[in-house]
């Protein structure tokens, strides 16, 4: 059986064949390679890989050897710094690779770029293409702008203006891929998902379309079974809080916030670290013009609030150095304002560190309130609610701060009962290492792949 991957990146074995710098990004693409081909004997699988590359790479192929199978790899220039044009040119670059490597299934790794619809209108046999949802951007768009101001929302930097990429512009941005990712969905015959909230979009999409549920392995470094490699109450900074990321509007940093105050005058020494770069940053004249006003503003919310000591961004992080902020959390956070099934929240999970999440998207699909953590009740609107329960009629303003407030009481009643705490981080653990199972994603993988096949 010859399966192709279409994926968003470079895999890091293929770059480091090439002497280029892997990319952090989806690293649990890179466990599952190695599984399919270590097991090629069993699984019978004969896997190629396509994914974007630059310019003078248009046209790369070559076979690479992995644990002793051959790795097929497939290079296609794409414009990956603007997602939200369409180039026709992509279709003739991916069906090039499908005649050249004639498989039997296509699996698309997400929907966010536009190879995912070049390839879906390319080839011919649309029974044969299966699409992974990971997020979906065209209801992302919707709740781009997150509670934020009106004022906050049409303003604009010297970097906006200069990369056309001001808070409307980027939601825009987002509402373009929308559309090319619903147009894939329509005419790809497969999804596999792992939430009620992305089968019910994309049965909304596509009433014909063959659903099959499959969850996420989680990067290889989340697995570790010693002592030291799961989150320890006595040896965690017991008031901190870890966000994943926070660098635009829908990932919730501001919410977080907001809440600080008062969570501060419950525990003084509070600390909120958020991996990703530094986009408050005003420390001289490089920061000044490269700040965005999403940065402005939570600039503004942290100099009101005197949150300076409070609020550390770590950089970006690799996958040892995110397991290590983890792990140094007294509590993970989620404060999106949508998710599908956030593999931040599943790392924290399986690692056993505490969880609060807002209650938004497909988060209820891997987690229980009241069993792995504290879910609040987050951002909702009917257009990005599958569930109709949503606060439209509330104000903008009076919505963020019920999300804030919510947050916030989250937030305390969690340090407040240590032993519950800890009742949470064992059974989050326990649902993680379930959910994010390698064995039985890969078992379920390859059974998804058969069915499609024959």
């Amino acid at each position: 059986m010859k399966v192709l991957w279409l994926c968003n990146i470079m895999l890091p074995v293929v770059a480091e064949h090439l002497g280029l710098e892997a990319s952090n990004k989806e690293g649990w693409l890179s466990g599952l390679s190695s599984v399919i081909l270590e097991r090629k004997k069993n699984n019978d699988i004969e896997l190629a890989v396509a994914f974007p590359v630059g310019e003078n790479q248009d046209g790369y192929e070559e076979i690479i050897s992995v644990g002793g199978s051959p790795l097929h790899c497939y290079g296609f220039y794409e414009d990956t710094r603007h997602p939200e044009n369409y180039d026709v040119a992509l279709e003739a670059r991916l069906l090039r690779i499908t005649e050249a490597f004639e498989p039997d299934v296509i699996h698309c790794y997400g929907t966010e770029y536009p190879h995912t619809l070049a390839m879906c209108k390319a080839y011919p046999h649309k029974e044969r293409i299966l699409i992974s949802i990971q997020g979906l951007v065209s209801v992302y768009a919707n709740t781009y702008f997150a509670n934020l101001d009106e004022k906050t929302v049409a303003s604009k930097t010297f970097r906006d203006w200069l990369k056309q990429d001001s808070l409307v512009q980027q939601q825009e941005k987002f509402a373009a891929r929308g559309q090319l990712e619903v147009l894939s969905v329509k005419l790809a015959g497969n999804v596999t998902g792992r939430t009620a909230w992305d089968k019910h979009y994309t049965g909304e999409w596509h009433p014909g379309v063959r659903y099959f549920h499959m969850n996420e392995t989680l990067r290889s470094n989340f697995y570790g079974e010693n002592p030291e490699e799961l989150w320890n109450p006595d040896t965690c900074e017991r008031h901190s809080i870890f966000l994943s990321q926070g660098n635009y509007p829908i990932k919730g940093l501001h919410y977080m916030l907001l809440a600080l105050p008062e969570i501060r005058k419950v525990y003084p020494d509070v600390k909120v670290y958020v991996a990703g770069d530094d986009i408050v940053s005003y420390k001289s004249w490089k920061d000044a013009i490269k700040i965005s006003a999403y940065g402005r503003y939570l600039r503004r919310i942290i100099k009101e609030n005197s949150l300076e000591k409070q609020v550390v961004f770590l950089g970006r992080l690799n996958a040892e150095q995110m397991k290590k902020a983890y792990l140094q959390a007294g509590l993970f956070v989620c404060p999106s304002t949508i998710e599908n099934s956030p593999n931040s929240l599943g790392e924290a999970m399986i690692l056993g560190v505490p969880c609060v999440s807002a209650d938004v998207g497909g988060i209820t699909s891997m987690f229980v309130d009241g069993q792995d953590g504290i879910l609040y009740r987050g951002f909702r609107t009917a257009q990005n609610s599958f569930d109709n329960v949503c606060d439209e009629k509330k104000s903008s303003e009076e919505q963020l701060k019920k999300n804030v407030e919510s947050l916030k009481n989250a937030v305390l009643a969690m340090w407040s009962d240590e032993m519950q705490m800890r009742r949470y981080s064992d059974n989050a653990r326990k649902h993680a290492k379930i959910t994010h199972n390698p064995e039985g994603n890969y078992r379920k993988m390859v059974e998804i792949y058969a069915e499609i096949s024959s």
